[in-house]
């Protein structure tokens, strides 16, 4: 496995993929970052600065098939699973135990992760997801609360809160920039290694934070909290006034919920 330096990032070339990732190095204890379906790596500009400041080291990563990663069918099987992209960078950066945030789309894969390899895992953060939940209560409830033809119009208006959309032009702005540089065209999303069940959370022991936002449309705080329940060892936190889009929306709030839990464990 090898790394080539770019001017922002770094590429590893692991099993099947060339991974482009951030890592603002240090001695800290780390903390991986997993982007939502609708980003990349340059989501979290407003988590890195303030977790690398508290004295993390702060490692973020385009998942195969988004931003900068790219896929590489004559080095390994496609389209492989983000839980074991994540356990080959952790391999090839040479971290042992870390704390892992994952949020929405990345939070599926957090919860696969945590259930596969706990023993690696210092803690979890999980904020704005369905989890992708198999169960057919969870299923029931995202049927209940479905805007009709919702995902044929942007991205930002089922993922920005209401509130972020009106009061923040410019920050509005440049999540769409984001958003619209973030899944490459025809690439294969990412399987989990296995179904996320209520089954399978309930055997990860490892704490946990979890993190809703009350303006959520996607994941709202009354489904979360029924996976959530499922969890031996859980937290609760809420951002008022946010969308899906919480950590960009309300970075103060959201980075203070996850950097008080992260200095408990």
């Amino acid at each position: 496995m090898t790394a080539a330096h770019t001017a922002n990032g770094v590429y590893a070339a692991l099993a099947g993929v060339k991974l482009w990732f951030t890592d603002s190095g240090g001695s800290g204890v780390p903390i991986v970052l997993l982007h939502p379906n609708t980003s990349n790596t340059a989501i979290w500009e407003k988590q890195t600065s303030a977790f690398a400041q508290a004295g993390y080291r702060v490692i973020a990563y385009d998942r195969r098939g988004w931003g900068n990663s790219v896929a590489d069918p004559a080095s390994g099987p496609q389209p492989g699973s983000i839980a074991g992209d994540l356990d080959a960078l952790a391999d090839h950066l040479k971290i042992g135990t870390f704390h892992l945030l994952g949020i929405a789309g990345g939070g599926f894969a957090a919860a696969d992760y945590a259930a596969w390899r706990p023993r690696r895992l210092r803690s979890l953060i999980i904020g704005a997801s369905t989890l992708k939940i198999a169960d057919q209560e969870i299923a029931d409830f995202i049927a209940r609360i479905a805007i009709p033809d919702i995902r044929r119009h942007a991205a930002h208006y089922r993922e920005v809160g209401p509130s972020y959309r009106g009061a923040d032009t410019e920050g509005t702005e440049r999540w769409i920039e984001i958003e619209r540089h973030s899944r490459q065209p025809d690439a294969s999303e990412q399987p989990l290694r296995s179904p996320n069940t209520f089954a399978k959370l309930a055997s990860i022991a490892t704490p946990t934070l979890v993190i809703a936002a009350d303006a959520d449309l996607l994941a709202p705080p009354a489904l979360m909290r029924i996976w959530a329940a499922y969890l031996k060892k859980h937290e609760w936190a809420v951002i008022h006034d946010a969308g899906h889009a919480m950590a960009w929306e309300q970075p103060g709030a959201f980075n203070d919920k996850v950097l008080d839990f992260l200095r408990r464990h």
